[in-house]
């Protein structure tokens, strides 16, 4: 059986991106996106929760994301949940979920980071080459004259 696994996340960076290069050569980039909705309790009272998720970002992505993310920018991700193990120092097995990112949009405009040397604006969209359009088969012509009665309602 096949499943879907599909993170869509739309918010805050809480951190700059962290960037390191693997012995391969191989950028990743892991920083923190705050995601927060307000309601009303019973009791009337207004309330805002906010959710923390840690995005992880490979090759092409972490380049953008080391360039141009920076703290509180806001920022929509699209990406796979990754559930990790690890051993802690007392030696005890915990797990971990991060988001692993496959699609980058940077939200809100200009970029005016100081850090930015060159003056130039942020990309509006640094994906994945978007897919082709599916191919719709063309509809039949409707026939003025057909009388409808071998419709099946």
């Amino acid at each position: 059986m096949a499943g879907v696994n599909k993170v869509i996340l739309l918010g805050n960076l809480g951190s700059d991106p962290e960037v390191r290069v693997l012995p391969s050569g191989t950028k990743v980039a892991n920083f923190s996106i705050a995601t927060s909705e307000t309601y009303t309790n019973k009791e009337g009272v207004r309330v805002e929760q906010t959710e923390w998720h840690r995005v992880e970002m490979w090759d092409n992505l972490a380049n953008i994301a080391e360039q141009y993310l920076r703290k509180g920018n806001p920022v929509y991700v699209e990406g796979r949940i990754r559930t990790e193990e690890y051993v802690d120092k007392d030696n005890i097995t915990r797990k971990t979920m991060k988001i692993r990112g496959t699609a980058l949009t940077l939200v809100g405009g200009k970029n005016d980071n100081s850090n930015n040397e060159s003056g130039s604006v942020a990309p509006q969209q640094a994906a994945p080459a978007p897919r082709p359009n599916p191919v719709t088969p063309p509809t039949p012509a409707f026939d003025a004259g057909d009388s409808g009665d071998d419709l099946p309602f």
